[in-house]
């Protein structure tokens, strides 16, 4: 079974930084890691690819350094990873992004001279929290799709999917190639060994540009190819407007609750 994993590199913080004239994420001097629900979707690969056999390369799409993110992926069983950069890529939004996805995955497929039964993505991203991409990536490649997945067993040439909702979960059964994606699993993902990360080390990720996607059509990438548009960006002001009762008995702080929150109209 071969697989691809689209795994995205995101800032490693909760304060989520906007460049006021681009409205692009600022990433300078921000550390990253390797999307967390990214890592799950790894992980139920590299499952699979230990069962079924065959291979599973890794997809990113972002500057230069995404590169380590790769090579982490490659410390804990991906078997090749391809990093997408180029200017023309910059500022896409979701559409433009899992277009630009799509085009590569085939891409990259010309060049490891395979067919993906299945591409994996994590559920969102930290970092824009749209939960779009995945979607969208089965949309542009017309596959079948599974979200929300919370474990992937293969069986005979198809993929049962354990599928998240809000009261439990469905077993969905899907031929393959097909597009998932993954939420939190019930198995944490794999830490890499001392050796495993020297031999990612030394791995070369090849970039691909648009150069080294044919089909691609540039008037659908980066800012001019995104159909959303960013008005305004601001950080929410947390007001304290709580009521703190001092010096008072228990029986008259709990009657005095009460008067608040009747006053309120909370009760």
């Amino acid at each position: 079974m071969n697989i691809c994993v689209c795994m995205k590199q995101v800032p490693d913080t909760n304060e989520i930084r906007i460049d006021p004239e681009t409205h692009t994420l600022i990433r300078q001097g921000v550390p990253s890691i390797v999307n967390p629900f990214d890592t799950y979707a790894q992980e139920a690969g590299v499952r699979l690819k230990e069962k079924a056999g065959g291979k599973l390369v890794v997809i990113s799409m972002g500057p230069e350094q995404a590169k380590e993110a790769i090579k982490s992926c490659l410390a804990v069983g991906a078997d090749a990873g391809y990093l997408i950069s180029s200017r023309c890529f910059g500022g896409s939004d979701t559409l433009a992004t899992s277009y630009i996805l799509s085009e590569a995955i085939k891409a990259v497929e010309e060049k490891e001279g395979l067919k993906f039964d299945l591409i994996l993505c994590g559920k969102q991203a930290t970092d824009g929290d749209t939960a779009q991409v995945g979607p969208e990536i089965a949309e542009h490649l017309n596959l079948p799709q599974i979200t929300y997945a919370l474990d992937i067993l293969e069986n005979d040439g198809e993929v049962q999917v354990k599928r998240e909702h809000d009261s439990g979960y469905d077993m969905i059964s899907v031929k393959l190639p097909a597009v998932i994606t993954v939420v939190k699993l019930p198995y944490e993902p794999r830490y890499p060994t001392i050796k495993s990360k020297m031999a990612a080390k030394k791995k070369e990720i090849p970039v691909l540009t648009e150069a080294d996607i044919p089909a691609i059509r540039l008037e659908e990438c980066g800012l001019k190819g995104s159909p959303t548009r960013v008005k305004k960006t601001f950080t929410p002001v947390r007001e304290k407007n709580g009521v703190k009762l001092t010096g008072m008995e228990p029986e008259d702080a709990a009657k005095e609750v009460v008067k608040l929150l009747d006053d309120a109209k909370l009760l």
